[in-house]
Parts: structure tokens; sequence; C-alpha cells
């Protein structure tokens, strides 16, 4: 249950504060303003908390986007390994040790000699042990590939910035800040469990949508003032298409809304824990919706037409560097992150295990936060999967399907929500035999869909995610000496 969780961190910090505004405060002439006092340092912290999370959790989908991909595709993908900190160039650091005063670079020397010697890069494979600090081999906490996501972040910190000489400068500077600040607003409205939360309003789900609908106004700013016609035509195209499919997303969570007669993001989750299930048996329809709307929203393949590389350069980001390009691949892959959180709170029963109060009695010591965080993470596993699957769509074949096709399944997926809350739902639990039928036609349709192929298309594939290489992937024993 949510009040079992014993991760209150809310709880705590609310403790904190007011023991702070109790010892600060005092009996002074401000003593009547201890509790706004308190209230407002619990807000402080929670929203540092709540961001320091998704910031440091965001680094899983960097290393699940890298290495999950890479492995479909028969790659081994991005392996800088932390042991590059001390392995060195060709096997030598530039011994700066000795220019360190009273001979205190001696431990450091020594601390990298030992690490060389007990983690270094050697390996019986020669070819191996020649690409060193690059190489798959190591120690399994050294996670090969994760803090590469780290090097690239100060690559782009410390990279030259240059504003276009012909571009408006104003909003070309300003467009990057419109984009990342309204992508970071959305997690003050999504919940990380039942005490991990920055603001709780009772219409918690509409002031998010709202937020989610700024960032395409950054998007068009950023491709018009960047006075070039690949960001232009990049920029059109993302608020074509942004527009195309904010609609039936809205529609598809309206559903999800009605069917728990709650605009309450945590009463949501609450709904679907009094039920004992996950929204996703009762809306497979709208769960299908919300997935295939995320992605567009978030423009990742196959709905990334804004910013094909082979024809718009990078769409209407060409002109941006450095420490902003940072900001917009940040705030893309943060906007990912939120589409799989609220994925997995309005269909996956948010921070609450499968089977809801059965299991959770058997599994109170992992805290909701942790069931909701593998939950993102198996989702952005399969935005990963649809990115290695599917080819690009053309415009207007997005534009058509968004239009022609999900708008009226939104419409029909909201009539079903309709029905089942006021013909279907008594108040207290669902029917087995309703959440079965529904489960059971859902399937149906799937296996009908995934059998309906072009045999055409099929012929000479032999795996679906092979680069169809000779070589095979690299590994341990694939290169002799």
């Amino acid at each position: 249950m949510a009040e079992g969780d014993w991760l209150d961190i809310r709880g705590w910090v609310e403790a904190l504060s007011f023991a702070i505004a109790d010892n600060t405060v005092g009996m002074s002439r401000f003593w009547r303003q201890k509790g706004t006092t308190a209230d407002i340092l619990t807000e402080l912290i929670m929203a540092v908390v709540v961001f320091g999370l998704i910031m440091t959790t965001m680094l899983v989908l960097l290393w699940i986007e890298r290495k999950f991909f890479a492995r479909i595709m028969d790659r081994r993908g991005a392996t800088m390994a932390m042991r590059s900190l001390w392995v060195g160039e060709g096997g030598e650091h530039v011994d700066w040790y000795g220019l360190l005063p009273f001979g205190t670079g001696a431990p450091f020397r020594w601390l990298n000699r030992w690490l060389n010697k007990v983690a270094g890069s050697d390996h019986e494979v020669e070819s191996v042990a020649r690409v060193r600090d690059r190489s798959y081999h190591g120690i399994w906490w050294m996670l090969p590939g994760f803090f590469q996501n780290i090097a690239d972040a100060v690559k782009f910190l410390t990279k030259e910035w240059m504003v276009p000489t012909k571009a408006d400068k104003v909003v070309f500077e300003v467009a990057p800040f419109i984009i990342i600040s309204s992508t970071i607003m959305l997690f003050a409205f999504i919940p990380l469990g039942p005490h991990v939360w920055s603001a709780n309003p009772d219409l918690s789900l509409l002031f998010l949508m709202a937020i989610f609908g700024i960032a395409p106004l950054g998007v068009f700013f950023a491709g018009w003032s960047s006075n070039n016609k690949y960001t232009l035509i990049g920029g059109i195209r993302s608020a074509a298409q942004l527009t195309a499919y904010e609609i039936p997303l809205l529609v598809t969570v309206l559903a999800v809304a009605v069917l728990s007669g709650s605009m309450n993001i945590i009463e949501i989750v609450e709904f679907q824990m009094d039920m004992d299930g996950w929204t996703l048996f009762l809306l497979p329809l709208g769960a299908a919706l919300f997935l295939i709307t995320m992605i567009a929203e978030v423009e990742r393949i196959p709905f990334d037409m804004p910013e094909a590389e082979a024809e718009l350069v990078e769409g209407w980001w060409t002109e941006y560097g450095g420490l902003r390009w940072g900001l917009l691949f940040m705030a893309e892959y943060l906007r990912a992150y939120a589409a799989c959180l609220l994925f997995a709170i309005f269909f996956l029963g948010g921070w609450e295990p499968f089977g809801g109060n059965l299991v959770a009695q058997y599994t109170a010591f992992i805290p909701g936060i942790a069931w909701l965080l593998i939950k993102s993470w198996l989702m952005f596993a399969v935005f990963v999967w649809v990115r290695a699957s599917l080819h690009r769509v053309r415009t207007d074949q997005i534009l058509e399907f968004g239009w022609r096709w999900l708008l009226p399944l939104s419409l029909v997926n909201l009539g079903i929500a309709v029905w089942l809350r006021l013909g279907v739902w008594q108040g207290d639990t669902w029917s087995p035999l309703v959440i079965g039928l529904i489960t059971t036609i859902a399937i149906a349709l799937f296996v009908l869909l995934a059998i309906d192929e072009d045999p055409t298309a099929l012929e000479g594939r032999e795996r679906p995610y092979s680069v169809h290489v000779k070589a095979g992937p690299a590994g341990p024993g694939t290169h002799k000496k």
C-alpha cells in the first residue's frame, strides 16, 4: 500500500523543515509564520530531491540507449570503461606527478600503477588488449559505456559557442531555455513514489499536460530564429507533427482520468491499487495509443523526420552547438523519461508491484520508487526496440497516421473508458470476467496484426536486427593472436 512505503522522503523532509523553522525563527516577530516557513522549505527541498533523482537515474537511460541498441544490432556499442581514468593512451599517462610540490604526486603515481595492475586492460586476446580502455572486458562495476556519458557531457560544456551571423540572436538564445525549462517543469507534477513528489495539486494531470505543450513553441522558435532553411523546415515539420499527435495524446490521457475518476496523478495510481490490477488490462488500446503518441511527441524513430539527418542535417537544432546543443539533447531524453514514467504510472500501476496488495505484503522492503524506475527503464527499452525495428516514416504519412487513425481511435478509447466507468465499475472492484475478456480481445487483435506481414518484404531476411556482417560481433575468443 502507498501508506506503507517505508521510504517516506517527504515525511522526513517535513520533519526537518519544521525543526529548522523552530530553531531559526524562534520567538521573533515572525514566529506566526513558522508553518509557512516550514512549508516553503519543504517544497524547496523536495523540488531539489526530485530533480536530483531524475538527473541521476537518467544516466541509466543513456546507457540503455547505447548498449541495448548496439546489442540488438549485433554491435558492442560504447565500451569506454571507468578504467580509462588510469590506463592512459598507449598504456602511459603523462607523468605530471613529479610536478606537484613536496612529493605529493608520489601517492597518485603509486595509485595509478596499482589500478593498472589489478584493473588494467591486459587480456590474453591481443586484439582485445590492443584497444585498452575501449575494450569490453573488465570488472562488472566499471559498466563499460556508462561513464562515457559523463565524458560527453563534459565535452558539451567545454565546446565553443557560436551564434550564426544572420540569426535572430535573442530568440535563438532563448529558445533552448524555453524547451529545457518547460521540460524540467514536467517533473514537478510527476510523483516518483507515494511520498516522493514535488507538487500534488488536485488537477496535477491537467497542469502536466498543459506544460507538455509548451516545448513545441521553443522548437519552432529555434528553427525559425536560426535563419537556416534546414532548421526552418525542421521547425515546421515539428510543429505540424506535435499538433497532430498532441490531440490524440490528450484524449487518451482523458480516458485514463475518466476510468480512475480523478485528475490527480497519485489518485490514478491509488485507483489501480484498489482494483489490484493495472489500467493496461482495461484500456489496452489506450496504452498502445499513449505509447505511439509519446514516441511521436519526443520525436524518436520512426517519428523523427523533424531531425532527419539524411535531408535536414539535424533538423531544427542544426545551428546549435556546445552547451545549447547539450541542453536540447538533455531535454529530448528528459521528455522521453517523462513519457516512460507516465506510461508506468497510467498503465502499469506506478510504484505498486503487479498483483497489488497480495504481492506488496511480501515485497514491502522494496520502496515504491524502485518499482516505478524499473518499469520506466523497461519502457525506455521498448523505445529503443522500436528505434531498432522501424524505419523513418515520411512526414505526410506521419500526419495522415495521426489525424486519420490515432484521433478516431483515441475517441473510441475514450468511449470505452466512459462505458467501463459508468456501466461496469461497481465502486469496489472489477470483475475478473471483464478484465479477462478485454485482455483476450486485445491479445487476439495484436496477434492478427503481428502476423499480417508482406511475404515479399520478408524474403532474404535471416534476422530482423542483424547488420549482416560475416565476422559477427566482437567477443572474447573471436579474434585470435
